[in-house]
């Protein structure tokens, strides 16, 4: 059941939206220079979220770019550091993007420019028409493809990348992507909160699927990590989004299951409290 959105603005109502850039990184300061060297010159504000760094990523940031707000993460993993930039961020549009050069700045514009023309959501995807990857192995490709089917048969979506990190959105949507709470604390045990690792992107696809969100994949090209060593896991974080696809199908299921039994239930009330005052009965179908 779609979660009530406020409505989105257009180019027509606004000269221009202003736009935040979202960093998570961690241990990133030889990719940074590339990285923020190719920002759009209208990027309104940067946010670089740090997740603990033992190098100089911080440093790096501040030397290369005096006007960005740095934070840290409140928690671990690539999920976290999102919600907490998302949280954080203050333009119209909110843009994530990676901190290792495998997603490309100068794209944002098509991003925006997606938004403005009716979007909700734009969802990168390196497989459509115009898009690629050069650093997707085979067996990664595999994995995205047997996820990607599984989440369109489960959810009836069309998506043709679900495991890309390249996303731009109204940040009038956020509560309809239900994020994790950036300020709750981390399990005593050490453990990462379901959305606080590499799962972020199925999430985030999801939630804007199901609560109505107006999605628009746009082509994009992932390039390859320029230094340092990928923190994403094959196996293992594979298996933690196929988990996650399976809870947000049960999640669903349960919502579904309770909201119309709460809807007859509210609109019971609502006729027998005759609200209006006039001695008129509210009459409502419930299909």
């Amino acid at each position: 059941m779609p979660l009530d959105l406020i409505p989105t603005p257009r180019a027509q109502e606004t000269d221009r939206p202003s736009v935040t850039v979202v960093v998570p990184a961690l241990n990133e300061e030889q990719n940074l220079p590339h990285v923020f060297d190719r920002l759009p010159d209208d990027v309104d504000e940067l946010l670089l979220v740090d997740g603990g760094s033992a190098d100089r990523t911080v440093d790096v940031a501040r030397e290369l770019r005096p006007d960005v707000r740095v934070l840290q993460q409140s928690r671990t993993g690539k999920g976290n550091a999102l919600a907490c930039g998302f949280a954080a961020a203050t333009g119209d549009i909110i843009v994530m993007i990676d901190a290792d050069g495998s997603t490309d700045p100068a794209e944002i514009p098509r991003f925006v420019d997606t938004l403005v023309t009716g979007g909700d959501f734009a969802k990168g995807s390196r497989f459509r028409p115009e898009g690629d990857s050069d650093d997707i192995t085979w067996l990664r490709r595999l994995g995205n493809k047997a996820l990607n089917g599984t989440v369109n048969l489960l959810f009836g979506t069309r998506f043709t990348d679900l495991c890309y990190g390249y996303n731009a959105f109204w940040r009038n949507v956020l509560p309809a992507l239900e994020l994790p709470d950036p300020d709750r604390p981390r399990p005593s045990d050490g453990s990462l909160l379901w959305g606080d690792g590499f799962e972020i992107e199925t999430l985030l696809n999801i939630h804007a699927a199901v609560n109505g969100c107006r999605i628009r994949e746009v082509p994009s090209v992932e390039r390859r990590r320029l230094h340092g060593e990928s923190n994403l896991h094959t196996f293992r974080d594979g298996a933690r989004v196929l988990r996650s696809i399976l809870s947000e199908f049960r999640r669903l299921a349960r919502r579904e299951r309770t909201a119309l039994p709460r809807l007859r239930r509210e609109l019971r009330a609502a006729a027998a409290s005759t609200a209006d005052g006039s001695g008129h009965r509210i009459e409502q179908e419930v299909h």
